[in-house]
C-alpha cells in the first residue's frame, strides 16, 4: 500500500491537541488493513519526522437507529497513536487558518 492508502486523515478533537502539546502523540485515522510498521513508515516518508511509537485502536461501527430499530451499522473504523521522537517538529495541520 502506499503512504496515502494507509493515513486516511487526522483525527482532530480535544483529546488529541491535548496529547499532541502534552506527549508528542498525534492520532490518524488508518486502513483497516494497515499494521504499526506500515503506519510508522508512511507518518516518517509523508511528514519527515522520526517516530517511537504506534498504538492501533480499532473502532467497531455503531448501528444506526431509525423509528427503534437497527437500520445499518457505521462502519468500523482504525485509529493509530503515533509518538513522535523527541526533538522532532511538530504537526500542524491547520497552519493557514
Amino acid at each position: 500500500m502506499k503512504p496515502r492508502e494507509i493515513i486516511l486523515r487526522p483525527l482532530i478533537t480535544e483529546k488529541t491537541t491535548v496529547m499532541q502539546e502534552r506527549e508528542n502523540t498525534v492520532c490518524f485515522e488508518v486502513n483497516r488493513r494497515a499494521n504499526k510498521i506500515q503506519v510508522r513508515k508512511a507518518v516518517e516518508e509523508l511528514f519527515d519526522v522520526r517516530v517511537t511509537e504506534v498504538n492501533i485502536v480499532n473502532r467497531k461501527g455503531k448501528p444506526m437507529m431509525r423509528y427503534g430499530r437497527v437500520v445499518a451499522h457505521r462502519p468500523a473504523t482504525r485509529k493509530a497513536y503515533v509518538t513522535l521522537a523527541p526533538g522532532s517538529k511538530t504537526l500542524e495541520f491547520f497552519e493557514g487558518i
